[in-house]
């Protein structure tokens, strides 16, 4: 008996030692459960580093030193790695800064010590329009008729700093067939336009220009259905402009004024049966009572007078190009006031990279280009009239 009350009181001493142990450990984590949410509730800014193998199962108590003590059932210091601090990021500040753009600069150009390179800028445009129509047993009548028009423009442009070199030459020429009808010429063109100007500052929307123009024609023309007297031809005639002046190209629009006190205006007549007769404004041949001819009409006529042009290219809609050209020249000596008007107006119509749709208008009045009249069989001349031109087309366009 003695034994097992020894034995009994031994379990209840071992028993109120386990739970007074349990009860010490109990309190000690829930103790250090209290400090680290303390120390997480006073460090929210502050995230644990995954990379530390004891951080969340030991207590953290003291973070300033590079290692770490955790009471006696730990021996030794023990290394850990100290939570990083982590930032938010923060937009940067930034200073508002002025500064004064200036439209009128091409920044496609590079400045490279405040020069701009100079470059080669090349346009090539082949194009064929055609039209074509066919009757058969048609109760309305009519004729059978084909018509092709072939046109080219070529144009090279070389910009160097301040100074600008525009080259555009255009090519046409088209023809129409219809049924028990010589073939004739619808359009005949060759013209060349070159540009040299020179901007007076870098910013300045003037340039100090020189200009050339020269048109002509490939075949002789006809007042059809005479086709026995060419009324035109080759160099027959041939307009040559040279002058200088000023043009100012508008940032807003890129419309292009020009103004030239100083313009050389040639009028070559290479065919000697035109310039006997007097056309396209020369000398014509002096005859005698019976009709014999005493001296050759002049193939050449020169003026001196005042020019002013305008240009204007820009896409007004989507995939529609207005172009057009006004010229008014006044010669100097020869009845100064009686003005030459030319007037060209182009609108394409893209409907593709390759089809495209176009109309054109071209006025002309010359005071030195007499109208011949036929009456009776006689051809008389009489003055001046406004030549006018109308085309439109549908057909094809290659660009290389």
């Amino acid at each position: 008996m003695k034994k097992i009350k020894k034995g009994l009181v031994g379990l209840v001493v071992l028993g109120g030692c386990l739970s007074s142990y349990a009860q010490e450990v109990t309190e000690n984590k829930n103790e250090a459960e209290v400090d680290i949410q303390s120390i997480k509730k006073d460090t929210l800014n502050l995230q644990e580093n995954p990379f530390n193998p004891l951080m969340g199962f030991l207590p953290a108590k003291d973070y300033s030193g590079g290692t770490i003590s955790y009471g006696s059932n730990v021996r030794g210091d023990v290394p850990f790695f100290k939570p990083e601090v982590f930032v938010e990021r923060k937009k940067p500040k930034v200073n508002q800064i002025k500064m004064n753009y200036n439209p009128n600069i091409d920044l496609s150009l590079l400045p490279i010590n405040n020069e701009i390179i100079g470059y080669w800028e090349k346009t090539n445009r082949l194009g064929l329009d055609f039209n074509q129509i066919a009757f058969v047993n048609w109760s309305a009548g009519g004729d059978n008729s084909i018509s092709g028009l072939v046109k080219g423009e070529f144009g090279r442009k070389y910009i160097k700093g301040r100074l600008v070199w525009d080259n555009l030459l255009n090519l046409r020429y088209g023809i129409n067939k219809q049924s028990d009808r010589e073939m004739r010429k619808t359009d005949d063109v060759i013209e060349l336009n070159s540009t040299f100007g020179y901007r007076s500052t870098a910013i300045s929307d003037w340039y100090y220009v020189a200009k050339l123009n020269f048109k002509t024609q490939f075949t002789n023309g006809y007042n059809y259905p005479n086709v026995d007297n060419p009324v035109s031809g080759w160099m027959a005639p041939a307009y040559l402009f040279v002058g200088a002046g000023a043009e100012y190209v508008d940032p807003k629009t890129d419309m292009k004024f020009y103004i030239s006190p100083l313009t050389h205006k040639a009028t070559f007549v290479n065919n000697q049966d035109l310039a006997d007769q007097g056309a396209f404004g020369v000398n014509k041949a002096e005859k005698d009572d019976l009709g014999n001819i005493i001296k050759r009409g002049s193939r050449y006529r020169a003026e001196i007078g005042f020019l002013i042009s305008s240009e204007w290219k820009k896409e007004i809609f989507k995939n529609m190009f207005y172009q057009h050209k006004l010229t008014l020249y006044s010669d100097y000596v020869d009845n100064f006031g009686n003005v030459d008007f030319m007037f060209e107006m182009k609108l394409d119509l893209k409907v593709n990279e390759y089809v495209r749709a176009n109309v054109g208008t071209y006025m002309i009045y010359d005071d030195n280009v007499k109208t011949k009249v036929v009456k009776d069989g006689v051809t008389t001349m009489e003055g001046p009239k406004m030549q006018f031109k109308q085309t439109l087309g549908v057909g094809l366009t290659y660009a290389f």
